[in-house]
This record gives C-alpha cells, sequence and structure tokens, in this order.
C-alpha cells in the first residue's frame, strides 16, 4: 500500500479523499518534524517513532570487502507496540469490518509532543497561506498603482505637448503678422518718391507755360 491508496482507504471514513489527504499529510509532517527535533512520538499500541544517533564506525564493502570508514549519522527508527504485534503474529485476530482496537492515549498525553507538533504545523500552513495571499494583493495594488502612474504620465505628456504646440503656433501667427505690418509700412514709402517726380514734371509744365 502507498499514500494514494492509504488516502483511498480512509477518504470514506474522513468524509472525502482531500480531508483524507490532509490528514495523511498533517500526520506524517508532524511525525518527521518531531523525530527530526529528537523527540520520541509515541503511539499507544502501534508503536513509536525516535530519533537513534550512530557512532562513527568501520564497515565492509559487500562487493570488494574492503574495509570503509563510516561517519558518524542519525537514523530514524520505528518500534512496533504490542498490540501491533500481537495483531502481526496472530495471538490475536482484527475485528471484522471495524476498526483495529488500539488502546486510548492517556489523558492530558496530547497537550504536548506530537499534537503540538500537528498543531503547529497546521498553524504554519495557515499562515504561509495567508502570506501568500498578502503577498498577491500587493503585486496587484503595484501594478494598478504602476498602470496609473504611467497613464498620468502619458497625459501630462500630451497636455505639455499641446502647450508648447499652442505657443509655437502664436509665436508663428505673432511673426507673421509683424512680416505684414513691416510689409504695409514699406510700400507707402516706395510709392512717395513717385508723387514727387510727378510734382516736379507739372511744376516745369507750369513754368514752360509762363515763358511761352
Amino acid at each position: 500500500m502507498n499514500k494514494a491508496q492509504l488516502v483511498e482507504a480512509i477518504a470514506d471514513k474522513m468524509g472525502g479523499r482531500q480531508q483524507a489527504a490532509d490528514a495523511v499529510d498533517h500526520v506524517l509532517d508532524a511525525i518527521v518534524r518531531a523525530v527530526v527535533a529528537g523527540e520520541r512520538v509515541s503511539v499507544t499500541g502501534f508503536g513509536s517513532f525516535e530519533k537513534v544517533d550512530r557512532p562513527a564506525r568501520y564497515a565492509r564493502n559487500p562487493q570488494t570487502g574492503e574495509r570503509v570508514r563510516v561517519k558518524k549519522t542519525s537514523v530514524p527508527r520505528f518500534r512496533a507496540g504490542q498490540g501491533f504485534k500481537d495483531l502481526v503474529s496472530g495471538s490475536k485476530k482484527l475485528p471484522r469490518g471495524g476498526e483495529v482496537s488500539v488502546k486510548k492515549a492517556p489523558k492530558g498525553s496530547l497537550t504536548g509532543g506530537a499534537a503540538a507538533t500537528v498543531k503547529k504545523a497546521a498553524a504554519k500552513k495557515v499562515t504561509a497561506k495567508k502570506a501568500t495571499a498578502a503577498a498577491k494583493k500587493a503585486a496587484v495594488k503595484k501594478t494598478t498603482a504602476k498602470k496609473t502612474t504611467a497613464a498620468a504620465k502619458k497625459v501630462t505628456a500630451k497636455k505639455t505637448t499641446a502647450k508648447k504646440t499652442a505657443a509655437a503656433a502664436k509665436k508663428t501667427t505673432a511673426k507673421k503678422a509683424t512680416a505684414k505690418k513691416a510689409a504695409a509700412k514699406k510700400a507707402p514709402a516706395k510709392k512717395a518718391p513717385a508723387k514727387k517726380s510727378a510734382a516736379r514734371k507739372t511744376t516745369a509744365k507750369k513754368a514752360t507755360a509762363r515763358k511761352a
């Protein structure tokens, strides 16, 4: 039986496959964390899990027979409880269609150890989920703020361009008006000599007539 099959086996009793999967994950996580921390996880009638330290030693390679130095290490160990042993050996029979009878834990024994580790693991998962949700909201807010700022910059740039265009148009209009005024002033000045020459011609004609 693997983990998936174990989940399927208890799914009906847990009210669904997801609930069963969560229960199995929490139990295994709590056991692993407790053993790694050096605690002994004992389930009455089932067995106990504990951490065992192995000192440095020499061993032989089974293939070559060479003597090899093995470093100091720690390994997990499981010891089956008496009830579990009796069921496996056949001295006790499994109940038909019911749950295996395991001795109930004494009152107050679930306040620490593995039970506390289960609660801590569940609390850590809930906290991690909340932190992830908060991070997503913050990322959405930052993205929205960036988009708003970019839009504001574009609008400001358009307004600035429009102002520059209007100012350039005013300057161009002012230059054209100035050029027209200058042309208008220069035009009468050119006509003035023509009037003077006409007056001179008239005076000359009158003088000639008097002499005659």
